[in-house]
């Protein structure tokens, strides 16, 4: 805590600072917040969220899937409270941007966390002090930050800071994922926790089972099924295994043009302090089961905090007029001229599978995979998305660098051409460079399916190479 001076003169300083924002670099986002902090030091941004937000905050923490969550949970929230929020958040610099802007009855935050340094999750959860943390999933991502190796088991601590010193709140965690359950595990002592998820009998993975190892005592899990990825139905010999849900898919029928849920829940509402039930039957676009997940991230963080009187009826509402937006530099199909183009970022083994996913659907007669790799250190992520390639089995593969190091991009197809039709394409780190060559290679495609993804360095890349396939290629 600040003395109340300094508060009001580190607040009237950030605020002044907007004043600025425009001739700064990606134009100052996180400058207001940085100002404040550096006269308060991190300690005030307690001061600042017990002042600025009247309720509490949520925080929305994963490695797929946050900013479409945060977004519908804006957009829910909106009705019921007046409200502070912001999405793509990784520093305590946005966060303290964001809570500057207004006084409000209720927080929702996107909280992006890479590693334990820069993304300072313990003081993030310390000095915010959430009523609510909300996760989607956690896969293998950034294996390397800022240069430095980031071993998953660290990735996994980092996002279990962000909730980790927090009482008599509700933990909202993806069941089906048993790194996201054993966080909610960890905190049912001191916090309500409340899981969501599939209970689909037919489903079916159509990835290569890879082993997955139990985050309690790191022996092999059992899955009776897999849904996604490593998320399924898991137990272990130790004792650990997939969870009761509180809200679970039941069912999921899919046509050309649409999807058909029935999501059943029993979940426990912060507001009122009792549990509410609902069956809420929605019937949405194709968007993709990675886009189901978020949206009973969403749908069980809105059932635990809302204030509606209908809770059922307010979700029902909501989903009959949502607009789903792709948010920049993910997935997209295209029909152009005589080829389906699917592009967007998959910078790690969930999102590619994702994206995999959902091209399969659309491909023609042959496909045409051009994938861009990993850097140096991030084999892990390589594994992961070499599954995806196997799975999609393409009649051509085209193999670019996807980051900076040309050497790794050349190691990583080495491992692959023996299995595929596949050219190594090397081109320097230049992002027009390698967006011409994808646009060359596309325009002299004998393929009628083409499906472009892997990592870049940055959205900034997926989207400039989105929207020149648009404008040369149509």
């Amino acid at each position: 805590m600040v003395n109340k001076i300094k508060y009001a003169i580190a607040k009237n300083m950030a605020n002044l600072s907007t004043y600025f924002l425009k001739i700064l670099p990606t134009g100052g986002q996180s400058f207001p917040g940085l100002v404040y902090l550096k006269v308060t030091g991190k300690e005030g941004l307690e001061d600042l969220a017990s002042k600025q937000i009247q309720r509490g905050s949520i925080l929305v923490t994963g490695t797929n899937g946050k900013t479409t969550t945060t977004t519908m949970l804006i957009k829910l929230f909106s009705k019921d409270y007046n409200l502070s929020s912001s999405v793509g958040n990784n520093t305590i610099y946005s966060l303290a941007t964001a809570l500057l802007k207004q006084k409000s009855e209720f927080g929702v935050f996107e909280y992006g966390i890479r590693d334990i340094e820069h993304g300072t999750p313990d003081l993030i959860c310390n000095t915010i002090q959430p009523i609510g943390v909300a996760y989607t999933n956690i896969s293998r991502e950034h294996t390397q930050v800022a240069g430095v190796k980031n071993p998953f088991e660290n990735y996994v601590k980092a996002k279990t800071l962000l909730s980790q010193s927090m009482k008599n709140g509700v933990i909202i965690t993806n069941g089906d994922d048993p790194y996201t359950t054993f966080i909610g595990k960890n905190k049912e002592s001191d916090n309500k926790v409340m899981y969501y998820g599939l209970d689909l009998k037919n489903y079916e993975d159509i990835f290569e089972e890879k082993e997955t190892k139990c985050p309690k005592c790191g022996n092999k899990l059992k899955y009776e099924k897999r849904y996604f990825n490593h998320r399924g139905i898991y137990s272990c010999d130790c004792g650990f295994s997939k969870p009761e849900l509180n809200v679970k898919l039941t069912e999921y029928i899919k046509d050309n043009n649409n999807c058909k849920l029935t999501i059943n829940a029993d979940v426990y509402n912060y507001i009122q302090g009792k549990n509410i039930q609902y069956t809420l039957k929605l019937e949405l676009p194709l968007i993709g089961l990675h886009n189901i997940y978020n949206c009973l991230t969403a749908i069980t963080t809105y059932s635990v905090f809302s204030s509606s009187e209908n809770i059922q009826q307010s979700l029902q509402e909501f989903f009959e007029n949502y607009e789903f937006i792709v948010p920049p530099g993910r997935f997209e199909i295209w029909n152009i001229g005589n080829k389906v183009i699917g592009v967007g970022q998959g910078d790690n083994g969930d999102a590619l599978k994702i994206n995999s996913l959902f091209m399969k659907d659309f491909i023609q007669e042959n496909l045409q995979f051009i994938y861009t790799t990993p850097d140096a250190n991030e084999e892990e992520i390589f594994e992961d998305h070499a599954e995806s390639i196997k799975a999609l089995n393409p009649d051509n593969l085209i193999v670019m660098p996807g980051r900076t190091s040309l050497d790794a991009a050349e190691e990583y197809y080495n491992q692959l051409k023996d299995d595929y039709d596949a050219t190594y394409v090397p081109i320097e780190f230049d992002f027009q460079q390698r967006i011409n060559k994808i646009i060359e290679i596309i325009n002299n495609s004998e393929y009628d399916s083409i499906f472009i993804s892997g990592c870049g360095e940055e959205i900034v890349f997926w989207d400039e190479l989105k929207k020149e396939i648009k404008k040369r290629c149509e």
